[in-house]
């Protein structure tokens, strides 16, 4: 699963994040390349093919299953799967492009879209422009922004990280509520319904980690606003009245007294899964987790993220995490990895619909919720078609540009939303976070 990385800095030296110019490319040779053998060469022709990703049961796997079709129909090419942890990945990556040494680099490499950004900024030149590829409109708009540069696609997308407000139905009607009073929720409605939770059942409506900003991530996204402005280099934090709704958003969670704080994955997860909270709202990611507790089936469902009600254009849809596939351009036989991703993540429908079962893969491709693993219902959620519910919030994601400092910035944005939350005046300590966010970005 790729949920965020926890605050971890950005691996790039700042002096390096370049522009990169270049023109559109669009090309009819998607068509050609989604069949038939592969007939081009790389740059050294050895017909290998090194794989990294991170996460053995999800990303490792899907590569292992994309692998298998693909030596079907090409036998003649070997493909490696390497299994690494993504703190690795990263810190191999940065080091070995800073310094041109491509030696024992892997021909594609799975990075998070928090990251790509900065790769695509800090190394022009190093990823394969995959735009002929890769169709664009088989894939949702928000994912394809994520892992574009001067309307030139690098990647292919992976997994989505669509939200989803995770529910227990028995503690919601304890409180007066019904299911269809979970739809198409605003902030403001779940606050008023956690209170009700707590004040009848004794439980937190949710945990909030003061050291993760995912809850600030999906406020900001569902408004289309980013700690950056559209370039993805602008610091756009005093002024930002998105981010700024979204912390008065968290601070009025917080003072109402319905959530639970936890540090860390652990208590994350052991508080829903123990019954102590009545709502997990989180990425999609989650899902596996949640069913876990195999004694609470049938009093789970899954709504619509809440929107910002003070936004007008906040909608009840947003993405917490997500990756993509990337081929480096300098490692040796670029044209063979675009060819394997080309047959397999760019254009496979059976394997998506085939991973939607075995790793639970939410695929950002727009035909995966008409897939029939998509239309299966799910017992442990009431027979709700929960992939399928996914697949509509998917389409409905703003575009954002998370630019190149997404964790520099929450090195710092984690203590100044806490004082907010403590009492601090808001616009000074945004104000403040402004300058020290543009200090630690300088380029």
């Amino acid at each position: 699963m790729n949920m965020p990385t926890k605050q971890t800095p950005p691996l790039f030296p700042r002096r390096r994040f370049l522009q990169v110019s270049g023109a559109t490319v669009m090309s009819a040779a998607f068509l050609a390349a989604c069949g038939g053998s592969f007939s081009g060469s790389g740059n050294n022709s050895s017909k290998t093919i090194t794989i990294w990703a991170w996460d053995d049961n999800f990303n490792v796997k899907a590569a292992n299953e994309a692998k298998a079709l693909y030596l079907k129909n090409n036998p003649g090419v070997t493909v490696n799967v390497v299994s690494m942890a993504q703190a690795d990945i990263v810190q191999k990556l940065n080091t070995a492009l800073s310094s041109g040494a491509y030696n024992g680099l892997p021909n594609i490499v799975l990075i998070e879209d928090y990251r790509i950004q900065g790769y695509l900024a800090s190394y022009p030149g190093q990823l394969k422009d995959l735009s002929s590829i890769v169709n664009k409109a088989n894939f949702s708009p928000y994912k394809v922004n994520v892992m574009s540069q001067e309307n030139k696609l690098y990647g292919v997308p992976f997994d989505s990280g669509v939200t989803a407000l995770f529910y227990r139905t028995d503690y919601i009607q304890a409180a007066g509520y019904t299911q269809a009073d979970m739809q198409n929720l605003t902030w403001d409605k779940y606050i008023e319904i956690g209170k009700a939770v707590k004040a009848k059942t004794g439980k937190s409506m949710l945990t909030l980690d003061p050291t993760d900003l995912g809850q600030i991530r999906m406020m900001m996204q569902s408004a289309g606003s980013w700690y950056v402005k559209p370039d993805g280099k602008t610091v756009d934090i005093s002024g930002n009245t998105v981010l700024k709704e979204s912390i008065l958003t968290y601070k009025k969670i917080v003072d109402a007294g319905i959530s639970t704080q936890v540090s860390g994955w652990n208590p994350f997860v052991s508080a829903f899964q123990s019954g102590n909270v009545a709502s997990v709202p989180t990425g999609c990611w989650i899902a596996l987790t949640v069913a876990s507790a195999k004694d609470q089936s049938g009093k789970w469902a899954v709504a619509a993220l809440p929107r910002l009600g003070n936004v007008p254009n906040s909608v009840n849809a947003s993405n917490l995490g997500g990756a993509g596939w990337y081929v480096l351009d300098k490692v040796g036989d670029s044209a063979l990895a675009a060819d394997f991703l080309a047959k397999t993540f760019a254009s496979d429908t059976a394997l998506i619909n085939n991973l939607a079962t075995d790793i639970n893969l939410v695929s950002t491709m727009t035909a995966a919720g008409s897939l029939s693993n998509y239309q299966k219902s799910e017992a442990f959620f009431g027979g709700q078609k929960i992939m399928q519910d996914f697949s509509v919030w998917m389409g409905k994601i703003p575009p954002v540009n998370y630019g190149l400092f997404t964790y520099a910035i929450e090195s710092t944005m984690t203590s100044a939303v806490q004082s907010i939350v403590h009492g601090a005046n808001i616009d000074v300590a945004l104000k403040n976070e402004q300058t020290q966010a543009v200090a630690a970005t300088a380029q």
